[in-house]
């Protein structure tokens, strides 16, 4: 039985043997290099199969190591932030700090952020729950009757010259027990190392930390006739000396107070950054809160107050240059100003100096800021839904030198340097749809500011800048939401450039 089991398996293989050998001498030959010609390709592919995946565990082993480093490169700081928030209460930090984020995707080495303190820990009071509870539930029901108060006044814009105060005190002692932020005082102004990025001023960071924690005494809306109303928080009443020189109490603050924007407002504090980065320092400092009364805890730009920029009677608005295009266009021939000399007398020339005007135009242009030398929308093709198509101002660009410049603001003791307020920027238009009407007339750009754009320095420092603003950078999902915008900004700096070197514009240093 096994022999005939043999006999069958290897029939098929003699009689294979026995038509190769009669096989001629040629096609046996053709035969042998066909079968070693498979083998070695076999061969080859088993290797190169091997090779290939070692290499991809190699590949893999080294991701798994370099984004540990990338991860522990930007969120070591984060780590931090939430240590404080979780690990004790402490008091703010006061040391001013910064956090250097790179650009480099992986790195070798882990980062070293400088002058990182671990914060100590304290024992936490004990409290009776009984009693929390019950006065909790006491103070939800004072909450939403004032917060129902609230949202009825600010809702409304009215016509009438007035100022209206809302006790904040019961809302502030209910935020202070539900908000463990508020209770541990952490700082949504993350600073870990010595001192702050170069760009920002001690007054600044002191602004941001009030903006972004300070208590909130009252809320007030203030209507200013036709001009839309303001929303005022105001915090603390006692100023230091050292603010008060320009510094005026008035009926609407009597110490010191932010300017509460709507959430859609919220590139008033990329527009803050960005200022402060080019090193023109011209606009207010503005951060990132969130209120739980207001537009359902949603973040929302928060503006310093600054009563230098409103005159007398505060129903008047703000101090501002009122001039037409083509004024506007002749002032910056004469070059009003420049040197310290004076105009002469009809000249046209407004109180403004002749640099101020580059700075703002480098400003709105890499914003695409619109509303205050092209209200009209005169320079692009708006959308329907913009302001200038609605009212009907594009009809205005027919006689474009009669067309009025808006929001050219000074401050009452200086009106020689402008303040960039209302900082409204577009993020949504591509590089053939930008208003080149901006650089119309300019003939020079600060110095610093250019420099800044050529290097490429601009999105580290935009990254290490924002990254202070924890709130803001959260409410961007973070930095990949951060980065999108600066792609923006670093298109069109791309754009400026190769404007200011295909019309000979000149680079200056601008101190004036």
């Amino acid at each position: 039985m096994g022999k005939s089991r043999f006999h069958w398996l290897c029939f098929p293989l003699l009689k294979l043997h026995s038509n190769f050998r009669r096989c001629p001498l040629s096609k046996r030959s053709l035969i042998i290099a066909i079968v070693c010609l498979i083998y070695l390709f076999f061969v080859v592919s088993q290797v190169g199969h091997s090779q290939q995946h070692r290499a991809r565990r190699t590949d893999k082993d080294n991701i798994r190591h370099t984004s540990g480093l990338y991860d522990l490169e930007i969120n070591g700081a984060l780590s931090a932030s939430e240590d404080l928030q979780t690990g004790g209460s402490i008091a703010v930090p006061t040391r001013s700090n910064v956090v250097y984020i790179t650009l480099k995707s992986k790195r070798l080495k882990p980062v070293h952020i400088r002058g990182t303190i671990r914060p100590k820990l304290r024992r936490k009071v004990r409290r009776n729950k009984s009693d929390d509870i019950s006065s909790t539930r006491n103070k939800l029901v004072s909450l939403e009757q004032d917060s129902g108060h609230i949202k009825r006044n600010f809702a409304p814009k009215t016509t009438r010259k007035e100022t209206r105060d809302v006790n904040y005190k019961l809302l502030d002692i209910i935020q202070k027990s539900n908000d463990a932020k508020a209770d541990s005082h952490i700082s949504s102004i993350r600073i870990y190392s010595q001192r702050a990025p170069p760009w920002f001023s001690a007054q600044d960071v002191k602004t941001m930390r009030f903006l972004a924690d300070g208590k909130v005494l009252r809320m007030k809306e203030v209507s200013r006739g036709d001009v839309p109303s303001l929303l005022i928080f105001e915090g603390e009443t006692n100023v230091p000396p050292a603010d008060q020189k320009h510094a005026k109490k008035t009926k609407v603050c009597g110490g010191q107070c932010g300017i509460v924007h709507r959430p859609v407002d919220n590139t008033e504090v990329f527009a803050f950054h960005l200022d402060r980065v080019l090193g023109l320092n011209r606009t207010l400092p503005a951060v990132s809160r969130k209120f739980s009364f207001l537009h359902d805890g949603q973040a929302c730009p928060v503006v310093s107050w600054d009563p230098s920029l409103y005159q007398e009677d505060f129903a008047a608005d703000r101090a501002t240059v009122r001039l037409t295009w083509g004024e506007y266009q002749s002032s910056l021939k004469q070059r009003c100003w420049h040197k310290n000399v004076s105009p002469k007398p009809g000249s046209g020339c407004s109180t403004v100096h002749h640099y101020e005007w580059s700075k703002l135009v480098l400003f709105d242009f890499l914003l695409q800021i619109h509303s205050r030398l092209d209200q009209s929308c005169c320079g692009f093709r708006p959308r329907r839904e913009d302001v200038c198509v609605e009212l009907g101002h594009r009809a205005e660009c027919g006689d474009q030198d009669h067309v009025r410049l808006a929001n050219i603001v000074y401050r009452g003791h200086d009106p020689r340097h402008l303040v960039f307020t209302d900082n409204k920027g577009y993020f949504d238009r591509n590089e053939d749809n930008l208003d080149f009407r901006l650089l119309e007339g300019i003939k020079e750009f600060p110095e610093y500011a250019i420099s800044v754009l050529r290097n490429r320095k601009l999105r580290e420092k935009l990254l290490q800048s924002l990254f202070l603003d924890q709130t803001y950078w959260e409410s961007q999902s973070g930095r990949q939401g951060i980065e999108k915008l600066i792609d923006v900004i670093e298109r069109r700096a791309k754009v400026l450039l190769t404007y200011i070197n295909a019309h000979g514009i000149k680079v200056l240093t601008m101190n004036a």
